[in-house]
């Protein structure tokens, strides 16, 4: 057992949190946010206090709920078995459009090493597959190296980000803010509506804050805290670097770039710093997209393993990996890059990105709601009911308006898969008659 002087502290595990959430998800958002101008920032208040509503509900779903499975554990508490297999079902559909959009970003970065890959939507859908089929057999040699590997490349996006927040502002031109506010005269509302996919999508992964529940010292009170506090930190980092840069690069300019951070840097400074950013940038998302290609696996994986998904989802090697598994996300993650293949990066990756968001906010909203019946059956004390059904409510109302605002042709596709995925339990429901009462949390 784990001695209190070596458990992580609140800071330790807010930094921890701030880390895993800044991942690859700013890399290309710039760029998108400013095809609408610089009003799209409004849309950040919004989705920090959503985030943080939908992270302290997650935080208090670990401290009630121990047994393996996460967000489909949770989901099952309220929605039964069927919200178990719907909650992965979607949750790993989600998983593969947002590995495309990552692989995506990595190869608009690309682009700048090899002019190719921009040259139209068929080299950029070759250089995102190739992204994709490397990131998957590096995975074939288990998860220890796909961890190390993740530790070091997070920070080829941590590093410029940050320091655009610092240094950024000594470059910053009001003028040029000014100019890139509203230069499609659009309403307030609609370019706030229009931009939260995209704040959001940089918040998707703050479901895992509450795995190191029992590696924290007192997680009753730090595991809600740091969730809080580290989605608040990477609030501020992202509120912060998509603002400063706004006034830095023109606005045509920025909305057309392929990789807005290694812009910004080269404007700055010099060509060759903008190159090593991009560099940077490359690398990180890399190795963004090899931890998440092993993540998704192991989703796959655990769902097979209820018996919920296809038995070959199971299999590992002697290594540890899930080799069928990922080559089954592969094939998949391939089919999803052809069939939303867009001229530019940009185009592409704001598509990807409302398909991901919306079918990830479903599982979020079915895993919320089991929090209310794992307290009544923790018979938790009635303030904190209170308190925690108040927060649930308030990160159901901003995961429904998001749902929304992803627009119909990304809701139209959420609700077909949804559909999909119905028939799918229909087949499987037999399976679990004789199997009694779910496993209590």
């Amino acid at each position: 057992m784990t001695t209190p002087s070596k458990k992580m502290s609140l800071l330790g595990l807010t930094t921890l949190v701030t880390i895993n959430m800044m991942g690859s998800g700013i890399i290309m958002l710039p760029a998108s946010m400013a095809q609408l101008g610089a009003i799209s920032l409004l849309s950040w208040l919004i989705t920090a206090v959503g985030s943080m509503a939908i992270a302290y509900g997650f935080a208090q779903c670990g401290v009630f709920c121990r047994r393996a499975g996460g967000m489909s554990a949770y989901s099952e508490e309220a929605h039964g078995k069927s919200g178990f297999f719907l909650c992965s079902f979607l949750y790993f559909l989600s998983l593969i459009i947002a590995n495309v959009a990552i692989a995506i970003s990595a190869a608009g970065y690309l682009s700048a090493f090899i002019p190719w890959l921009a040259s139209g939507p068929v080299p950029l859908f070759i250089g995102s597959l190739g992204l994709i089929w490397l990131t998957t057999a590096a995975n074939f040699g288990g998860p220890r190296l796909t961890g190390r590997i993740g530790v070091v490349t997070v920070w080829g996006v941590i590093i410029p980000v940050v320091g655009l927040c610092v240094i950024g502002w000594f470059y910053f031109k009001f003028e040029v803010f000014v100019a890139a506010w509203n230069p499609h005269q659009l309403q307030g509302w609609d370019a706030i509506s229009a931009s939260i996919p995209l704040t959001l999508w940089a918040f998707l992964g703050m479901e895992s804050a509450a795995q190191g529940h029992d590696a924290v010292e007192d997680p009753q009170r730090t595991v809600p805290l740091a969730c809080l506090l580290g989605t608040l930190g990477a609030a501020l980092v992202y509120v912060l670097s998509t603002t400063v840069i706004q006034g830095i690069v023109p606005n045509a300019e920025l909305a057309s770039a392929s990789a807005p951070f290694a812009v910004v840097y080269a404007q700055m400074f010099a060509p060759w710093v903008g190159d090593v950013i991009m560099a940077l940038a490359v690398v990180a998302c890399i190795g963004s997209l090899l931890g998440w290609q092993f993540t998704l696996a192991q989703t796959a994986k655990m769902s097979a393993d209820q018996r919920m998904f296809p038995r070959f989802f199971s299999r590992i090697t002697q290594a540890n990996a899930p080799l069928l598994g990922l080559l089954a996300c592969a094939a998949l993650q391939s089919l999803i890059a052809l069939s939303t293949i867009s001229p530019t990066a940009s185009a592409q990756f704001s598509k990807l990105v409302s398909l991901a968001v919306v079918t990830n906010l479903v599982p979020y909203v079915t895993a919320l709601t089991g929090l209310m019946v794992m307290m009544h059956k923790a018979r938790a004390p009635q303030a904190l009911q209170v308190r925690n059904t108040l927060v649930v409510l308030v990160a159901a109302a901003y995961s429904l308006y998001a749902i929304y605002a992803c627009g119909e042709e990304a809701v139209f596709g959420a609700m077909l898969v949804l559909a999909f995925g119905y028939v799918l339990y229909g087949f499987l429901a037999k399976r679990f008659v004789d199997d009694g009462r779910a496993e209590s949390c």
